[in-house]
């Protein structure tokens, strides 16, 4: 019998019942209409009308919907091969699609996922979650003149395998409207959810629709929010990065932003310096030693170097010599054992008994050891002018490295391109202009963190000197806030 899927596993997480009726609501308008849920999970959108279809590949959710909604037909297995083989079309559809990540979305089903995608026009890249390869194959099988209304996780507003999505429903509806919601749709869960809406298959439109909302309070209306903005998909395109996070934001804020990245001599991080991840050791406890266990060891000091290991570890704005004697008085786990790629027979006695100790034997087992030749020479060990946290609390850290420290992938190292223009962004990296962007140009993690990944963190955009005091004024400060608060943190 074949072992059922976890509910993380699955992506399952059943919506709240007056999402549900909301969403059925704006998808059908006859009750005649056919409707679809590709991931009908326990019945619940399926059991909201009485013409329907659902596809569920849990036997036991099938058997529950089943049971919940006699009337609708329950297909039980994966609804991409469904999708690719039924002839049926439908009027609409209406669900919450399953959030299954890349590293778990994998193997046959999603061969076949982004197989269907392409034949339909819209090209995932690898990293692409699940949920949106199911919208598009979800357009796929309806009629002319279709409808869409779905929970969607709020990567939609940012990520970067959703503009595919976003750029195949534009090319493919009439009207695309995104309902932004602030508190938490599935409390139990750290994911943010926005609702998608989608009408008029087969057309195509210029615009995104595009409401906020702090809290999402269910009705009985048969269309989503109509204080919409209509968003130019050129603008989304260009100046927003194919992102629809900044307009979270007041008018104003965006006004004053726009004006900056338009401007000519408005520069971009990843012009003035390149931001990378720091090295990764496959065994961090193995391969970053205590002082004290290094001099019990015997390891030479000149195979040592001193590392950053986490953000939490920075100092406010600059990593000085005093700050690594202060970790080694404290006997920290930082002094990374740096080997070159020369055979075991050349290193000192210590070293080749490290090796083989206990620890030495297991951390060579570990995968990223395990692929490289030599397996203990950790690779991609740099010593950048500056590094970055790229997650972070009330806001990211930009700490110069006085002290010649490496760092591991947990930190971001930063290797000047431009000496003057670095100075520039150092100087007004705390103003609220340069607060802002790392807002938009980053993303909100569980927990109410701010990530920045390098491609990010190059976007963080830096005005020319003579414009910024007309940009770190109330608006610009209240935006800050604004996204801190979309984000959760507190």
């Amino acid at each position: 019998m074949a072992r059922r899927l976890t509910q993380k596993e699955a992506g399952a997480y059943y919506t709240p019942d007056p999402v549900v009726g909301n969403l059925v609501r704006w998808a059908v308008h006859d009750e005649n209409d056919r409707m679809l849920d590709p991931s009908c999970g326990d019945g619940r959108f399926i059991a909201s009308h009485r013409n329907t279809v659902g596809i569920e590949q849990d036997p036991e959710s099938a058997k529950v919907a089943m049971y919940r909604a006699p009337w609708a037909l329950v297909h039980e297995g994966d609804f991409f091969a469904w999708a690719a083989e039924t002839s049926e079309r439908f009027e609409c559809a209406a669900g919450n699609p399953p959030f299954i990540r890349y590293q778990s979305f994998k193997g046959p089903v999603r061969e076949r996922a982004l197989s269907l995608c392409r034949s339909l026009g819209a090209k995932f890249s690898g990293l692409a979650s699940s949920w949106a390869p199911f919208l598009v194959a979800t357009a796929g099988v309806l009629k002319t003149g279709g409808r869409m209304a779905f929970v969607v996780p709020a990567e939609i507003g940012h990520a970067p395998y959703a503009a595919p999505l976003i750029e195949y429903l534009v090319d493919n509806f009439e009207v695309v409207h995104v309902v932004a919601v602030r508190s938490k749709l599935f409390p139990e869960l750290s994911e943010d959810c926005w609702l998608l809406y989608t009408e008029g298959f087969g057309g195509q439109t210029g615009e995104i629709r595009f409401t906020a909302v702090d809290n999402f309070k269910p009705g009985k209306s048969t269309r989503p929010p109509a204080n919409a903005l209509k968003i130019p998909v050129s603008e989304w395109r260009t100046i927003w990065n194919r992102r629809l996070r900044p307009f979270l934001l007041p008018e104003a804020a965006r006004d004053l932003y726009r004006m900056a990245a338009i401007h000519e001599r408005s520069r971009r991080f990843g012009e003035i310096a390149s931001v990378g991840i720091g090295y990764v050791s496959g065994a961090n406890d193995f391969f970053h030693l205590r002082p004290s266990q290094a001099d019990k060891l015997g390891i030479p000091s000149a195979l040592l170097h001193p590392a950053v290991r986490n953000g939490r570890a920075l100092p406010a704005n600059q990593l000085t010599k005093s700050t690594i004697d202060k970790w080694r008085a404290a006997d920290e786990a930082v002094m990374l054992l740096r080997l070159p790629k020369t055979s075991a027979a050349t290193l000192p006695t210590p070293v080749r008994r490290y090796l083989d100790s206990a620890g030495g034997l297991e951390a060579r087992e570990a995968y990223k050891c395990r692929v490289r030749d030599p397996w203990y020479s950790v690779p991609d060990v740099q010593m950048p002018d500056f590094f970055l946290s790229y997650m972070s609390g009330v806001s990211a850290s930009l700490v110069r490295n006085a002290a010649g420290a490496t760092c591991t992938n947990s930190v971001h190292g930063v290797r000047v391109r431009d000496k003057a223009a670095m100075g520039s962004l150092v100087k007004h990296w705390d103003s609220n202009f340069l607060s802002l962007s790392r807002e938009i140009e980053g993303h909100p993690l569980g927990g109410g963190m701010l990530k920045l990944e390098p491609r990010e963190a190059g976007q963080i955009l830096l005005p020319p000197e003579d414009l910024l005091p007309q940009l770190d004024g109330h608006v610009m400060a209240d935006a800050v806030s604004t996204m801190r608060r979309w984000r959760h943190y507190v």
